[in-house]
């Protein structure tokens, strides 16, 4: 594929928190100006406790998420045991890595396993796996580098967590003409993948928004000279 001739956007994120894991990403799937979907649903089963936020061409990382999740059912099927997070990790990485001249995406794999818990893993379009405490990508990422940076904290609660990654995505919504919908959260833990979806405007979060910058104003005008 031609990377020229593609014209698309989105917001994708995930976060780690005591427990598990945050998983965000908005609803809206465009060519151009064109919205083809405004109600996608970017966060992608691979288990029962693994999943994949997509970013890219669709129709690629539709079908890229559906042979690693083939991959690794017939796995656990074969192994009788449950695959860890890196193991689906891998997978995206070694596909994406031996297609990188005609692939267009871009994969957050997110999970919860019992050897190391919750786990972010980001594999970019050239094929690169690294893992971090919280990983983002899509066109909106540039416009939430450092709201990620000052409101993520390692060791946060699943409360807090969800907090700043539907903020996030709702900033990413406002700054980005190419992302937009609703806001959707899925919550990784033992029992599970939990999903839900928000509006992507909310006057409660947008006063504390104007709250954090006003503190922060005054927190500058306090700094000695």
């Amino acid at each position: 594929m031609n990377t020229d001739d593609y014209y698309g956007g989105t917001t994708i994120m995930a976060a780690e928190f005591d427990g598990g894991v945050v998983m965000g990403a908005d609803t809206r799937t465009s060519c151009r100006t064109y919205v083809s979907n405004r109600t996608a649903d970017k966060l992608t089963r691979i288990t029962d406790h693994i999943y994949c936020c997509r970013s890219g061409s669709a129709a690629q990382t539709q079908t890229l998420a559906e042979s690693v999740e083939s991959f690794l059912c017939s796995f656990q099927n074969y192994s009788n045991t449950l695959c860890l997070v890196y193991d689906a990790a891998v997978q995206f990485r070694n596909k994406i890595y031996a297609m990188r001249d005609v692939l267009v995406a871009s994969i957050i794999v997110a999970g919860w396993d019992q050897a190391k818990g919750g786990q972010v893993y980001t594999v970019p379009i050239t094929g690169l796996l690294v893992q971090e405490r919280y990983a983002i990508a899509g066109s909106g990422s540039n416009s939430i580098h450092g709201f990620m940076a000052a409101h993520f904290k390692s060791g946060m609660n699943q409360e807090d967590t969800v907090d700043v990654v539907k903020r996030a995505i709702r900033l990413a919504v406002r700054h980005d003409c190419s992302s937009g919908g609703a806001v959707r959260i899925g919550i990784i833990t033992a029992d599970g993948m939990s999903a839900s979806v928000y509006p992507k405007d909310d006057p409660e979060m947008r006063k504390k928004d104007r709250e954090w910058r006003m503190n922060k104003k005054r927190e500058s005008f306090l700094l000695p000279i």
